[in-house]
């Protein structure tokens, strides 16, 4: 059982900065929001339970904007609020997104466009208007996934959303050249998260027998923990990587790799 360790805490390697986590409020976006306050950070979280988001809030200390990033006039309030209290955006990590296994054959419209309208649309239009608000020496990282180069059954949908973030990483390190805005993607392996139950709805003894699988799989030997991708993200975000743009950086353990 891996722990958050406070001793390899940089506390003033963000010091400073406006930070926006989409989907913030459990998972990978919480354990990223925790890491950038402890950073330094301002930090803003979005997501779409409002409990989760009071709870996130008063735990973290950060500010909670409820929305859902595939619903254009929510993001236009999410940022509306973060120009109108800060002024300006530094860091954006567009965490949010979900997926759920759904064989080919049983593939429906309406679940393509929500995964599609969620991950693609919702992530395209999150960086649209988060660059307004950035200047140079700005970061965007995407959160892709281990599955953007495997091909998990039943888990297609998902695994080409996360292909695309990694698509519009190339080309928007492109379209942003000259302004000095980096934009990456951090690509997890498997990490357990409560997703794994709201999202892909698995039970405890699924979880569990996936996660012994992969560890025999794994070349660590285990699955990751949040704060390990959160650090990941904030390495990425932070000036230490400002030479480093276009690129996906896989935090599996291995599993991709070998």
């Amino acid at each position: 059982m891996h722990t958050l360790d406070t001793s390899n805490v940089h506390t003033s390697r963000h010091a400073g900065k406006i930070v926006l986590v989409t989907g913030g409020s459990s998972g990978i976006g919480l354990a990223t929001a925790e890491r950038f306050v402890r950073e330094g950070a301002t930090v803003y979280i979005t997501g779409r339970r409002q409990a989760e988001l009071d709870a996130a809030s008063a735990k973290l200390g950060v500010t909670a904007i409820q929305g859902d990033i595939a619903r254009a006039a929510d993001l236009d309030r999410i940022f509306d609020t973060i120009r109108r209290q800060s002024g300006r955006l530094d860091i954006l990590f567009a965490n949010a997104g979900g997926g759920e296994f759904v064989a080919l054959g049983q593939v429906t419209e309406a679940q393509f466009d929500k995964y599609f309208g969620i991950n693609v649309k919702g992530t395209l239009f999150t960086v649209q208007k988060g660059l307004e608000l950035m200047g140079p020496g700005s970061a965007i990282v995407l959160n892709g996934s281990m599955v953007s180069i495997k091909g998990p059954a039943a888990f297609g949908v998902y695994a080409a959303t996360k292909a695309a973030l990694r698509s519009f990483a190339r080309t928007w390190a492109s379209d942003l050249k000259g302004r000095d805005i980096r934009v990456n993607v951090v690509a997890p392996g498997v990490i357990v998260t409560p997703g794994y139950k709201t999202e892909l709805g698995m039970s405890d003894e699924q979880i569990a027998e996936y996660t012994a699988y992969v560890e025999g799989i794994t070349p660590l030997g285990r699955t990751g923990t949040p704060d390990e991708v959160a650090k990941a993200v904030s390495f990425l975000a932070s000036d230490e990587a400002s030479y480093i743009t276009g690129v996906e950086l896989f935090v599996d353990g291995g599993q991709a790799q070998v």
